[in-house]
């Protein structure tokens, strides 16, 4: 029997996979979701939403693609790993997500094929046209250049093609610049770590996701207080460390996640990173 299905759970809870559905949405997340969701659906063109590792930026990208999976209004796309070694590259990746097979395979070819694929669904078809990338921080000047020129396709009344780009906080002093792409940004949202009520809500939030239906609470909540502090909010880190506290709860019989239970866990990492640090 696994870990989970001994706590009475039909599923893993912390698994650090994107899955849509365990998207927690504190204040700082629906905000930006709300916010990704109005400017797209108002076809303002560019849209970038900055982060810390692990605050949960490709869950909100899963989340955001599974919003507009209605093919006959939109045409999402969504790629996961900007990094291409040449303009060329990067176009045939965009080309790829929205199966478009140009004529001619070079950076003059793609650029026309996209173009015509553009007006084709936006103007034709009526569809709006979404690009989602992850992972931004990886986009070098020739790249965002690249982007810059399918942002300038637009009707009268409005862009073409929505951009939305998901990166660490690293991103922000490249695009900022370049001021013919920071100037095309219609929303700008960084965002923030969880605090410990959030934190409180999550850990809640996810076990009842998994099946937990019982009123007594998996954590007790100076346990929470001790796992906010330690992973300062961020999210990846808060899945790993209940992941493992729970694993260890089941393995010592107990019924709830105390503060032992957790001071323990920490001080095994720190172990390990003083091992890594004399080795």
């Amino acid at each position: 029997m696994s870990y989970y299905g001994a706590l009475g759970l039909t599923e893993e809870p912390f698994s650090t996979s994107p899955d849509p559905s365990f998207f927690y949405e504190s204040p700082s997340h629906k905000e930006a979701f709300l916010r990704l969701e109005i400017s797209i659906k108002l076809r303002r063109g560019l849209s970038v939403i900055l982060g810390d590792v692990g605050t949960g930026k490709t869950t909100l990208a899963r989340k955001l693609f599974a919003a507009f999976s209605d093919k006959t209004k939109y045409d999402v796309a969504m790629i996961l790993d900007p990094c291409a070694h040449s303009e060329t590259e990067f176009l045939s990746m965009v080309a790829d997500a929205y199966e478009i097979r140009p004529v001619n395979r070079t950076e003059l070819g793609y650029k026309k094929a996209l173009e015509s694929y553009l007006f084709q669904r936006g103007v034709d078809d009526g569809r709006t046209v979404i690009l989602i990338i992850d992972e931004a921080q990886k986009l070098d000047l020739g790249t965002l250049e690249l982007l810059r020129v399918l942002l300038n396709y637009e009707t009268n009344k409005y862009k073409l093609f929505q951009l939305v780009l998901l990166g660490q906080m690293e991103l922000f002093p490249v695009i900022s610049q370049v001021k013919n792409f920071w100037e095309r940004i219609a929303l700008k949202y960084v965002i923030n770590p969880l605090n410990v009520y959030e934190v409180r809500e999550m850990i809640t939030f996810r076990l009842r996701q998994a099946g937990y239906l019982y009123s007594d609470s998996l954590f007790q909540d100076d346990a929470i207080d001790l796992i906010h502090s330690y992973t300062q909010g961020c999210l990846r880190r808060i899945c790993h460390l209940c992941h493992d506290v729970l694993e260890m709860i089941v393995m010592k019989g107990m019924n709830s996640v105390d503060r032992d239970v957790v001071n323990e866990r920490i001080a095994g990492d720190l172990e390990v990173m003083v091992a890594g640090t004399v080795g």
